[in-house]
């Protein structure tokens, strides 16, 4: 088995034991970026000289004996909308394709502290909006397992790099399902934290009552670990929650006696590709085969979720971004014009079709005369999607779902039909807009050799059941394993 097939926790095991340098562990990864990445089209920036440079100073102090760090010379791949002061963070945007950030985000830091190799920034869609990654300003990003189809997203680049072997670890951002589609669509792990969980200091916003950061990796192991860095209360994030951070690493192998597994009704209904509901029932039988006991439940508004996602998260954004007026940052058009032409025209040239089209849905749903018809009739509906949760949660300790309807699409295939494109994270929004906890598992793959994901969903701040729920599968399975020999 190459490196790049083994798993951070392997990674970091030899690291340790001395049987493998950080510098070492880190060429091998650039080497394969290097191979694989012009295919792919993974990472916006890669600062190889800087990743050595890192991953040397760690090299030394481990032969020092010195105190290191939790990731101590792993290569971690960053989504490019988190501040850096090292490099560029563009949001994949042509609004910041220059802006260096004055400081880091909590979770870059953290990253920082615990001595990763942060060895790239990774393509997302435009300010982290679609669901393809064919919205950055920049490149298309390829899946892995097939290169003429998109990895989703918005983290398609996060997800793309690990399962082409570019990086062990890497985090990405979740607003609608922006971790669990992608890492659906590409065979990895993907979790969403609950909100909360894990700092949005630093995190440039795209809708802040539903971002949330989170890890991607090739099984659940990797996931605790890289959870475990980055969460925790942040008194710089005022959304943050002061809860204790548990020990997700040393209470993975802790078996969930008397597992209660909730199978909703309305995720296993019309629309759903026959190929991905056989699978992931399937995977539900291993749950039973381990002693789960398997229960029906319904989310009878999870029907109103993509819609109300679409009034709430537009609304939000159009809030966020109206800071980008070409003042104090970010493209200032290069016309000759009045202040106000200035902040059309500079808008106008720095935003690309889909945020634009967010921008205008968010300004109409906050507009006098619509606002209570559309915003706050969204915000009422958020709460009784949260309430359907809840209830479930009194029955069940797991929600298990398919990730998406249909394996990925094809590249282009969807980008001039925007509902359609909206729908793909029906079985996701739910979570963002109820603040819950959700992972994506690899659970099998089509006739035509595209994965398909396994979701788990549990009550907030239950990360370490989740991550207990799916670590039961992985044992069982050997889907995280599989890597796609196409690139």
């Amino acid at each position: 088995m190459s490196r790049i097939e083994q798993t951070a926790n392997e990674l970091l095991q030899l690291l340790n034991q001395g049987e493998i340098s950080a510098v070492e562990l880190t060429q091998n990864y650039l080497d394969r970026i290097a191979v694989a990445d012009r295919q792919i089209g993974a990472f916006l920036r890669v600062d190889a000289d800087a990743a050595l440079a890192r991953a040397a100073d760690i090299d030394s102090r481990r032969q020092a004996g010195q105190p290191l760090g939790k990731l101590a010379g792993l290569p971690v791949a960053v989504k490019d909308v988190l501040c850096d002061t090292d490099t560029k963070t563009t949001c994949a945007s042509r609004m910041l394709e220059n802006f260096r950030p004055p400081y880091d985000s909590t979770v870059v830091a953290k990253l920082k502290a615990a001595d990763a190799v942060l060895i790239g920034r990774t393509n997302m869609d435009e300010f982290a909006m679609g669901g393809s990654t064919e919205n950055s300003a920049f490149q298309i990003t390829r899946n892995p397992w097939d290169l003429d189809r998109a990895p989703g997203g918005s983290s398609g680049g996060a997800a793309a790099c690990v399962a082409g072997g570019m990086a062990p670890l890497s985090i990405g951002t979740d607003t609608g399902g922006s971790i669990r589609q992608p890492a659906g669509l590409c065979g990895v792990v993907g979790l969403k934290p609950t909100y909360g969980r894990v700092s949005r200091f630093g995190l440039v916003a795209f809708a802040s009552s539903l971002d949330q950061v989170g890890p991607l990796a090739n099984s659940t192991e990797d996931i605790a670990l890289l959870l475990e860095t980055i969460a925790g209360h942040d008194p710089q994030d005022s959304t943050s929650l002061d809860v204790p951070v548990p020990e997700y690493t040393s209470a993975l192998d802790q078996p969930l006696e008397g597992l209660r597994l909730g199978i909703v009704r309305e995720h296993f209904a019309e629309g759903l590709d026959p190929e991905v509901e056989t699978t992931v029932r399937e995977a539900i039988k291993v749950y039973e085969s381990l002693g789960a006991t398997v229960k029906e439940i319904s989310l009878p508004h999870s029907k109103y979720a993509v819609a109300t996602y679409y009034v709430i998260a537009p609304s939000e954004a159009s809030s966020n971004l109206a800071r980008y007026d070409g003042v104090h940052y970010g493209h200032r058009t290069a016309e000759d014009c009045s202040l106000v032409e200035m902040y059309c025209r500079s808008r106008a040239e720095a935003f690309g079709p889909e945020v634009k089209r967010r921008i205008m849905l968010g300004a109409y749903a906050l507009s006098a005369g619509y606002y209570d018809a559309y915003y706050l009739k969204a915000l009422k509906v958020r709460r009784l999607i949260r309430q359907d949760f809840d209830a479930a949660f009194e029955q069940v300790d797991l929600i298990a779902s398919p990730v998406t309807a249909e394996p990925a699409f094809k590249i282009g295939e969807l980008a001039n039909d925007p509902l359609s494109m909206y729908l793909v994270d029906l079985y996701t929004v739910s979570a963002n807009l109820a603040g819950l906890p959700g992972i994506s598992l690899p659970c099998g793959f089509s006739k035509t050799g595209l994965p398909i994901g396994l979701q788990l969903q549990a009550k907030p701040l239950a990360e370490e059941t989740l991550l207990r729920g799916a670590h039961m599968y992985q044992k069982a399975t050997d889907w995280q394993t599989k890597r796609s020999d196409r690139v």
